[in-house]
């Protein structure tokens, strides 16, 4: 049980520091992560995606390094 918690909690905090970074809704992502833990992940890796598409535009090209 504790261990749900603590992995609960750092999901949290996770969600909401990338939501921040990436300029995403951080508080809705952290209340998220806290619920769903890290089973959000996968829409979360979605959603930024999405936001950074429509912030470049879907014709451009986005290259990692």
């Amino acid at each position: 049980m504790l261990l749900a918690i603590l992995v609960s909690l750092l999901s949290a905090w996770f969600y909401y520091v990338e939501a921040f970074r990436n300029g995403l809704s951080a508080k809705h992502w952290g209340m998220a992560g806290l619920l769903f833990g890290p089973l959000l992940l996968p829409l979360f890796s979605v959603k930024k995606q999405m936001a950074l598409r429509k912030a470049r535009g879907f014709g451009s090209v986005y290259i990692r390094a």
